[in-house]
């Protein structure tokens, strides 16, 4: 490979795509600037368990795990953690300034010893990564910490054996200068709690798809109820927050329909006892193999085309679905253990800034606009390029082909020969 300066790239969200985008075009041999608002590479995806049953259902996770071991290893990305963008300005090359919060704890020094997240009295205040990946394992989360509060605590700081955690630390400001961005910032989870009737974060024993993702890569698939017991009927609820005229969100998230099922058949895999059924308008393709997983689905599951009205519930702590019978229209009433919510892929909360600072535009649903319908990649401006779920709903898959396609315009835009 030749040693001439091939140019460097700033790539905006450390997620699948991210990750991805930043992975191919190091590969090249073209320095990576990669920013991370939060404390964690990864996005929602390094939280997604492995579905596999007797065989793998191709659900992606374990790609999630193996692209973020290749960025942490490769010394032509460098990853900005805590770091978010202020002010961009073009002139040929693209001089970003990003504020950089508190490194409270130090990579280098810090062990993954777990002591810190042990001893700290608040819940929540401090973190623990979903991958062994995750450098540094462990992140203070500023909203919880009583340091941050009111400096009233210190027994994270004073209690690790090497020294790793420095509360008294302050934030900093930064230029980076690079020759093209990839924006890959990524989505947010339709907030359950604007569903109205369904219960959640008022019962809880209603919870969402991305909650029992991480239920499971944290504890495996012997999923119980909050009060301990395993559940003998479980629900899961599609279209939560998509496809809704109601909440104004009219596009299909893609992903709901397919992870549902591939999670509904790893329970049912390791709880054969269990009753699962699956509310939905209609499902999804989830791949090659189709065909053969949804004859199986329909033979292990209970596909009802109909998504309920209310979730109500009952004095032993069970849960009341209402909906309408497909065959006759009369009201049902059916009682679960356990309701998942398959909630739908949003837009960043950052779109509108991001669009602001970068001068690019968002589509109508608030997706970043790409100028060409087959090249998704492309946006009105040169030398700006989009990745993975910041342009609209993917799976990992596409996510990754997405950002594969991004690293490609951007190396033509450096005029890199592939």
């Amino acid at each position: 490979m030749s040693e001439k300066n091939l140019g460097s790239v700033m790539v905006i969200g450390g997620g699948i795509a991210g990750l991805t985008a930043a992975w191919d075009l190091s590969r090249f041999g073209i320095e990576v600037h990669l920013v991370e608002k939060t404390s964690f590479l990864g996005g929602h995806a390094i939280q997604f368990c492995c579905k596999a049953t007797d065989e793998c259902q191709q659900c992606g996770a374990c790609t999630v795990e193996k692209m973020l071991n290749n960025v942490i290893d490769e010394p032509k990305i460098k990853t900005h953690l805590r770091t978010e963008i202020e002010k961009v300005h073009h002139n040929g090359r693209f001089t970003v300034t990003v504020n950089v919060g508190p490194k409270y704890i130090d990579q280098a020094k810090c062990t993954s010893c777990g002591i810190c997240l042990e001893k700290c009295p608040v819940e929540g205040a401090l973190q623990r990564g979903y991958s062994k990946n995750n450098i540094p394992l462990y992140a203070i989360y500023e909203d919880k910490c009583l340091f941050v509060k009111d400096k009233s605590c210190t027994v994270c700081q004073d209690t690790c054996p090497e020294g790793a955690i420095v509360l008294n630390t302050t934030g900093s400001s930064d230029e980076l200068e690079v020759d093209a961005v990839i924006l890959a910032a990524g989505f947010q989870p339709f907030d359950a709690q604007e569903k109205p009737g369904y219960g959640y974060g008022e019962f809880n024993n209603v919870i969402t798809g991305l909650d029992l993702e991480r239920l499971i890569r944290e504890n495996g698939l012997g999923i119980s109820t909050p009060d301990g017991k395993i559940p003998q009927k479980v629900a899961f609820i599609q279209c939560v927050g998509s496809r809704d005229e109601r909440l104004g969100n009219l596009w299909c998230s893609q992903v709901c329909c397919p992870y549902a099922l591939r999670m509904s058949e790893a329970i049912k895999h390791k709880n054969p006892d269990t009753e699962i059924a699956v509310f939905y308008m209609d499902v999804q393709n989830t791949g090659n193999n189709f065909p053969t997983f949804y004859e199986k689905v329909k033979s292990d599951l209970r596909l009802i085309r109909i998504i309920p009205s209310d979730i109500y519930s009952t004095e032993d702590n069970k849960l009341c679905l209402q909906y309408m019978g497909e065959d006759d229209g009369l009201p049902v009433k059916e009682e679960f253990d356990l309701v998942v919510l398959s909630v739908g892929i949003m837009p960043g909360s950052d779109n509108k800034t991001l669009s602001e600072l970068l001068g690019i535009n968002l589509d109508e649903d608030g997706f970043f606009l790409c100028l060409d319908e087959i090249n998704k990649s492309l946006t009105s401006k040169d030398g700006i390029f989009i990745a993975g779920t910041s342009q609209g709903p993917k799976s990992i898959t596409a996510s990754m082909a997405h950002a594969g396609q991004a690293a490609c315009e951007a190396m033509k835009y450096l005029g890199v020969n592939e």
